[in-house]
């Protein structure tokens, strides 16, 4: 019972935030340009690399946030630019421009600088912080604390917390991998509407980060005083 309700818990706080549904469309905006085999390959790298990110930040999180003296809502504040940063940059995006990956004529010339070029892309800003933010990291790292006040029942949560995320991952690889399937579904105009409006609610997201972190600082500021 306990394996269980832990894999729920960490299931269940991760999805949420994360939320590879509603990144869908920013993914694909991203990769527009990009050939359907090679967005596969991306899938799969934004899932291995959020998955090995999530579990750096749930079992040494807490301790490198002390060995560095950064606070969660530091975090908060500095994932919540980049994510803020990002939504705007899609909001000024044409359609005419082409994706920062490398040009479609180098994929037969040079492959292993175009596979060099997905890999960069595909942990900034794919990975982090449009997949695996500083909110789902926060979580992570909060499970984390959690699962060291547990005493003899640290392993079995231990095991339940890696295949949950996991799970999590394959959700993501799943999502990505088949989201070009959004677009032939809602056509070419429903695609744009959805992007613009996607990237403005990263924008807001990002925004409300960086206060939730400001919220948490500003308090302490006014008691040193």
């Amino acid at each position: 019972m306990i394996f269980f309700k832990d894999l729920f818990i960490v299931v269940a706080a991760l999805i949420p935030i994360i939320n590879p549904m509603g990144q869908m469309p920013i993914f694909l905006s991203l990769t527009q340009d990009i050939p359907k085999e090679d967005r596969k390959i991306l899938a799969k790298k934004i899932a291995t690399y959020g998955f090995f990110l999530l579990i750096g930040s749930m079992l040494i999180g807490t301790y490198l946030l002390k060995f560095f003296g950064i606070s969660l809502s530091a975090v908060q504040i500095g994932g919540g630019l980049l994510v803020s940063m990002t939504g705007w940059r899609l909001l000024e995006t044409n359609e005419a421009q082409s994706t920062q990956f490398a040009d479609p004529h180098q994929v037969i010339e040079n492959p292993e600088a175009l596979q060099a070029a997905y890999s960069r892309r595909a942990f900034y800003p794919l990975t982090f912080p449009l997949s695996v933010g500083p909110g789902s990291v926060s979580v992570a790292i909060t499970l984390g604390a959690n699962q060291k006040s547990e005493g003899n029942k640290e392993e079995i949560i231990l095991i339940a917390s890696l295949l949950a995320l996991f799970i999590v991952s394959v959700i993501v690889y799943i999502c990505y991998r088949f989201a070009d399937r959004l677009v032939a579904r809602i056509g070419e105009i429903g695609t744009l509407v959805i992007l613009r409006m996607s990237a403005f609610i990263l924008l807001c997201l990002g925004i409300q980060i960086i206060w939730n972190g400001a919220s948490e600082l500003i308090p302490h500021l006014f008691n040193k005083t």
